[in-house]
Parts: structure tokens; sequence; C-alpha cells
């Protein structure tokens, strides 16, 4: 009656005092969704790990750093003193220098030659593709230390093959690869191209089929070369893939240490293999200078920023360039 009266007295009815309780979607059928909770769980593992190995180390880096620290004893408290003391050091500026110097001499040469690799093994004419595409990461899974030896052996200055070709070719003068500045960065530099080309010619090789077929045929059609397909199609197309492996190729060159550190455990009689990474391991494991070797290790970190941040410009540059 109440309801009746209601209607017809045009006031709206009173609202049901219950609610149905609208039933859970299933993202399965017979399947019971999962709670955000068991998210949390599955991912726990992840941050438990990036916690105690990446992040604390991190924080007591940059703990330590403001410390002369002695593991076994006592630690006192210095301020910014080791990084005052680190950056007068001459010592650094030299890692600095080795460093670049060897990442300049293997990302560039190992660059072009990744991406001529790529480009045969691209060509559909090729036999044993897969063969060729193993092969090439042979380099990569072999033990530094065995590279290491053996190119010490090819790079020798009285008995070494690279010598003994430059007498074949009339050259009588020896070049001595471990003490010569510049010879040692190319040594050292040979070294990590061997390793690493393959990789990244697979890299290169994944971009380029990527490439749609059809700008290639119409280029031929137009007239183009192989050449000139490379240059105006292949090129273009690799924009993204270049500034990925500089980039990567740079954050992997500051962290040089097995080859130089096998040559040379000490740098070498003028420092000539002293990289950044071999420096802070010599300050830390060898001189037991924790808090210094760890403003070494924010110093690394910084240039690193930088060149993230340099990369980030340049990408997002590409990108827009790209869009037009």
């Amino acid at each position: 009656m109440t309801q009746l009266q209601g209607q017809q007295g045009g006031t709206k009815a009173p609202l049901t005092p219950w609610k149905k309780k609208k039933k859970k979607e299933e993202v399965f059928p017979g399947v019971r969704s999962l709670d955000g909770r068991w998210g949390h769980l599955f991912v726990a593992p992840f941050m438990v790990m990036f916690l105690i190995f990446g992040l604390a180390p991190v924080v007591y880096s940059v703990y330590i750093s403001f410390f002369r620290w002695d593991p076994l004893g006592g630690s006192e408290f210095t301020g910014l003193r080791n990084f005052s003391l680190l950056l007068v050091d001459t010592d650094l500026w030299m890692a600095i220098r080795n460093t670049f110097s060897i990442w300049a001499l293997s990302t560039f040469p190992q660059m072009l030659m990744a991406i001529g690799l790529a480009v045969i093994l691209r060509n559909t004419r090729l036999k044993g593709k897969s063969f060729w595409r193993t092969i090439l990461l042979v380099p990569n899974i072999t033990s530094v230390i065995a590279i290491t030896i053996v190119f010490g052996q090819l790079f020798g200055r009285d008995f070494g093959i690279i010598n003994g070709i430059l007498d074949f070719m009339g050259l009588d003068r020896h070049i001595d690869f471990i003490e010569g500045v510049i010879p040692s960065h190319i040594a050292i530099a040979t070294m990590i191209t061997w390793r690493w080309v393959g990789y990244n010619t697979l890299i290169f090789l994944a971009s380029m089929l990527a490439i749609p077929d059809e700008l290639f045929e119409s280029a031929s059609v137009d007239g183009a070369t192989k050449w000139q397909q490379f240059r105006y199609v292949t090129l273009p197309q690799l924009k993204n893939t270049i500034t990925f492996v500089l980039i990567v190729g740079t954050i992997g060159g500051l962290q040089v240490f097995a080859e130089p550190q096998q040559l040379a455990a000490d740098g070498g009689s003028s420092k000539q293999f002293l990289t950044l990474t071999l420096f802070l391991y010599n300050q830390a494991f060898v001189n037991n200078k924790y808090g210094y070797a760890a403003a070494i290790g924010i110093i690394i970190t910084f240039i690193v920023l930088i060149i993230s941040a340099i990369n980030f410009f340049i990408t997002r540059k590409i990108s827009n360039d790209g869009s037009r």
C-alpha cells in the first residue's frame, strides 16, 4: 500500500534495504580471479634479491665513502676528504683517459664490423645461415682469461704473430704492445672487439630482418644499387639499434677489468693498463682503502648517469626526427 500511495502521489518509492552482491567476474571460466596480494607475493623474491644485492651495496658504498674505512679495525669519519683527494689524484684522470681510449678503439670498429657481418648474414643466397649465426657467439662464451692468454701471445714483442706479420711485410720495427700506451690500448680493444662483435652482429641482424622487404624491392625497381639500398634504406632503419649498441658498449667499456688486469695487475709501468674498474680494485683489495674505493665507485656511477642522460636526449631526438 505504501508503495502504491507513493506512486500515485508522485513520491519516490522507498529504497530496498538490501543490495545484491555483484558476482566477481572470472578471468577464465572455472578459475577464481587472484587478488592483488598474490601478485605482491610473486614479485617479492625479485624485490628481496634487488634490495639485498642491488640497493643495499649501493647505499653501503655511499656510506663508507665518507670514512677512512678498515673492515678489520675502526673507521674514522672524514667527510668529503676521499672525494677531494680523488679529484686531484692523477691516477684517476689517467684511468679515465685509458678507459675512454680503449672504448673508442673497440666500440666504433666493432660496430662497423658488426653491421657488415649482419649485412652478409642477411643475404638470402648465403648457405648455412644457422651455422654462421651460432659460430659468432663462440667468442662471447669463451673465458676472458683464456682470451687474454692467447692474445697476449699474439701481441708478444719478440715472438708474437702480429709482429711476425709486420716483419713479413717489411716492417722491421717490433711494436711493444705491453709497454706502449696506444699499442697496449689497441691490444685490449682487439680482445674486446673479438669477444663482442658476434653478439652485436646478431643484434643488428635482428633489426635488419625486421625491415620490410618491400622497401628494398621498391628501391631496386627505382634503380638503386646495393650500396644505395644499404645507405638510404638499411642505415636509416638502424638508427635506434645503433644508439642502443653504442650506449650499451659505452657502459660496458666503463667496466673493462679482466683483460688489463690479466696483462698487468698493477696497471703497467706507465699506468697504460689502468682502467677505472682496475683502479677501484687496486685501491680496495691491494691498498685496503675501502672508503677511497667507494668514492671511486660513486665517480663511476656519476659518469654512467651522464652517459645515460646523453643517451636519453639522443634517443628522444632521433625518435622526434623519425616521427616527422
